[in-house]
Order: structure tokens, then C-alpha cells, then sequence
């Protein structure tokens, strides 16, 4: 196995700048670079040493490193961490230094996926710790630190376990019974699978909720000019993001923000207002926002509720019928706010807020969220975030009702057990047990080099 290096901090200047070596000359490499041969770091300890510049006798910086010895390191590996000053340039040459003593420059996730090989982590623990790096909000960082605890793994577990044993019970039937199984037996099985499959199902139905935690959701704001869609959007955001002024189409370009609603990570979009172009520039302004509205998972459509609905509002509406959408009446603080009670039909969701006074917000975040998730993210227990875990549940869904379906039609051993090994299968490659090498390659291409 060789070694490999890479930077394992963010890009840009910082306080502090870390690259790390694993591999079985990741001691020897550092040997060569404090110019020490005799040099034996303790493991888990933590020492200042000088690294020199190559073929020169001047210092490049002074650093703190650290030995993680085989086994007992993240990779399972000899492993070195050298910490830094965060310079660009330093850690440039830092690791140019090491590349030169034939070290390898890490590909994405490599770090991980020897972890992985070496029984540090199973499969779905690592994909854990690249959503916890990748984590927009306080609940999905929560979800990934579970799966990265082994509750996934130890959730599936229960389920294989129950499998095996059905297995075991029907391979030993076509083993040592001559005729096929008595109905209790088969009863027995039933039950045992019914049990399975309830199981996986109840886990499976976390990822309409859980997905949203990784991916989030996309928001269009939209309505007619000078209804206040920028002030809703600075109050969503909590700062003064978009310009807010009493002349119409001042927002001439789309703004996107990122913001947390209900543990929920929602890609807020301000678009320009809805109307009859009066330049070029603002007609590119309203291509956007249709743009906009083409590529949203939920369009809110903002009205003024001081006045009565204008015909740009009613194109408004009937453009945001087409999608999921909120109306969002907003200038409740103001006379005659309820004069557009019910003029939306009764498939809209109608939210009435003040953006001057901050009225009705709370309203606002719920009903965005409502149509994609029916429980509060942060309050759950374990979901499935993964679209390659919810696969491969569904899958397993599906062999195992085939099984059943079998099992309840007096059908063969050798057939019920075709459903039941698949479904051993596909619960495998959730945790890595049955991935081939080119899924592992597909999953840690989406790392970060270093990690």
C-alpha cells in the first residue's frame, strides 16, 4: 500500500492549515522533512518541530505533528498529521516537499475509503461524515452524526439478523425434509418476514422528510412590482440582502440566499417584479424570474392585501397554480388588508403577514415547509437522507413482498428464497458489506479531498 498526502483544511488563509499523510512511510517522510532521522514520534502525542525548505537549510515553518500508529488511526493505517500556519504558500510547498519524497497526492475520500477497507467504518458511516462536513443546518449535522454513531448500521443489523434466521429455517427445510414445510412452520416464517418488512418500511418512510435535510428545497418568491417581495425576503434572510425602495422594478436580477426553516435548508430566491417590461434590462430581469419559477419546489406569490388584486397579480396567481405555491398576502399593517379574503381558490394556502412588522412570519416558515415534510426534522429520531440508501431500502421492500407473496401460494423453497437473498443483498450495500469496487468509486468521488 503506498502513501498518500493531502490538504485537509478548506482553501484560503487561515489560523491554522493541516495536511495529512497515511500510508506505511508517513513516519519516514516526516523523518525527512524536520531533518531528523533518528526522529520517533510517540503516538497520540502531539510535538513542535521545525520543517525545512528542500535542498536548503532555511526554516519553512514551525508545526505541530502528531502519529496515529496502525491500527489504531481514522485510516487503520500509520498516519501523520502536520499542523501549520494556513498559508496558501507554505501548505504549497509542504506538500509539493512530500510529493517529492514519493508520496501520492490523495484522490477524493481516499482517506475515508481506507478506513472503510481497513473495518474503521463501514460504508454508511462514511458516507456520514461526508454529510456532516456538507450539513446547511443544525438538524442535518444531528442526522449525520447518528448515522455516523452506527445507528443506521445497527438499525439494519436487527433486519439481516431476522432474515438470516428465515433463511436459515427454509435452506435447512430443503436440506433435511423430504415434503415441504407443515403450515405452522410456514406460518412461522410469515410472520418473521411480515416483521422484517414492517421494519424497513417504517425506515424507509423517513426519507421524504429525511432527503429535505440534505438537499433541501427551493423557494421563488414572485408577485407584481412594489407588493414587497424584497422586504419578505430580507425578513426570511434576517438581514438587509435585497434593495428595498418605493419605485417600482427595483429589483432587476434574481437573489439567492440559503436559510434554515425547521431544520430544513430552503434556497431562497427574490425575483424581479411581474409586469410589462419597460427596458431590456428589466425584461431580462422577468426571463429570470420565469426561470425561476420553472426550477422552484414551492413558489410563493406575494400580493399587496392594502389593495384590491391588479391583473398583473391574477397572471401572477394563475403562473404560481402550476406549481406548489403559498399566497402571501403581506401589508396587514395597513387599512383594508383584508379586502382580498378569498380571491385565490380553495387549492391555495393563503398566509397573511406584515414585512414591516414581522406579523405572521411564523406562519409563513410552516406553510413552506407543510407540503414536503408532515413531521418537525429536529425532533425525530433516525431518518434516511441518502437516495442510494432509500434504493436500496426499496428494493429490499420489494423482494421481500415477492417472498411473501410466494410463501402465502405454497410455493417452493427455492423460490421464497430468491426474494429473501436479495433483500440480505441489497441491506448489505447500505453498509458496504456487498458494494463492488466501482459503487465505492461512484460514492467517495462526491468527497473532499483530504477527508
Amino acid at each position: 500500500m503506498d502513501t498518500i498526502v493531502a490538504v485537509a483544511t478548506p482553501p484560503g488563509r487561515s489560523a491554522i492549515g493541516m495536511i495529512r499523510m497515511s500510508g506505511p512511510q508517513s513516519v519516514e517522510f516526516l523523518r525527512a522533512l524536520v531533518r531528523d532521522p533518528q526522529f520517533n514520534p510517540g503516538p497520540n502525542q502531539i510535538v513542535l518541530r521545525q520543517i525545512f525548505l528542500a535542498g536548503s537549510e532555511e526554516v519553512l515553518d514551525s508545526s505541530l505533528v502528531s502519529f496515529f500508529k496502525s491500527p489504531h488511526s481514522f485510516t487503520g493505517e500509520d498516519m501523520v498529521e502536520i499542523s501549520c500556519h494556513g498559508s496558501p504558500v507554505v501548505l504549497r510547498q509542504l506538500l509539493d516537499q512530500i510529493q517529492q519524497l514519493d508520496a501520492r497526492l490523495a484522490g477524493p475520500g481516499e482517506f475515508t475509503l481506507r478506513a472503510c477497507k481497513n473495518g474503521k467504518l463501514n460504508l454508511s458511516q462514511a458516507e456520514a461524515i461526508r454529510d456532516l462536513i456538507n450539513a446547511r443546518t443544525s438538524a442535518a449535522a444531528q442526522q449525520a452524526t447518528r448515522q455516523l454513531r452506527g445507528e443506521l448500521s445497527t438499525s439494519l443489523q436487527k433486519s439481516k439478523d431476522e432474515l438470516i434466521s428465515a433463511i436459515v429455517r427454509l435452506e435447512s427445510a430443503l436440506e433435511f425434509v423430504e415434503d415441504d414445510l407443515p403450515q405452522l412452520r410456514t406460518n412461522e416464517v410469515m410472520d418473521q418476514v411480515s416483521g422484517t418488512l414492517a421494519g424497513i418500511k417504517e425506515l424507509s418512510r423517513t426519507y421524504s422528510t429525511g432527503h429535505l435535510l440534505r438537499e433541501g428545497i427551493k423557494v421563488a418568491l414572485v408577485g407584481r412590482p412594489n407588493v414587497g417581495k424584497s422586504s419578505v425576503f430580507n425578513r426570511l434572510v434576517r438581514f438587509d440582502r435585497a434593495i428595498v425602495t418605493d419605485l417600482p422594478g427595483t429589483t432587476r436580477d434574481s437573489l439567492v440566499e440559503q436559510i434554515s426553516l425547521q431544520g430544513i435548508p430552503v434556497s431562497l430566491t427574490d425575483t424581479a417584479g411581474m409586469r410589462k417590461a419597460g427596458d431590456r434590462i428589466e425584461a431580462l430581469g422577468i426571463g429570470r424570474t420565469q426561470q425561476a419559477i420553472a426550477d422552484a419546489d414551492l413558489v410563493v406569490l406575494v400580493v399587496d392585501g392594502s389593495s384590491d388584486l391588479s391583473p398583473e397579480d391574477q397572471a401572477s396567481l394563475e403562473e404560481a397554480k402550476r406549481n406548489k405555491h403559498i399566497v402571501a398576502v403581506n401589508k396587514i399593517d395597513l387599512p383594508l388588508a383584508l379586502k382580498v379574503e378569498n380571491q385565490f381558490g380553495s387549492e391555495s394556502t393563503v398566509v397573511h403577514l406584515s414585512a414591516l412588522t414581522g406579523e405572521g412570519f411564523d406562519d409563513l416558515s410552516a406553510a413552506i415547509v407543510k407540503p414536503f415534510a408532515d413531521v418537525d426534522s429536529e425532533s425525530v429520531g433516525l431518518m434516511i437522507t441518502d437516495s442510494r440508501h432509500y434504493d436500496l431500502l426499496r428494493r429490499a421492500e420489494s423482494s421481500l413482498e415477492g417472498s411473501l407473496l410466494l410463501l402465502s401460494q405454497d410455493a417452493s423453497e427455492e423460490l421464497v428464497l430468491i426474494g429473501l437473498h436479495n433483500a440480505l443483498k441489497f441491506l448489505g450495500e447500505i453498509t458496504g458489506e456487498t458494494t463492488t469496487e466501482d459503487i465505492l468509486g461512484r460514492i467517495f468521488s462526491t468527497f473532499c479531498i483530504g477527508k
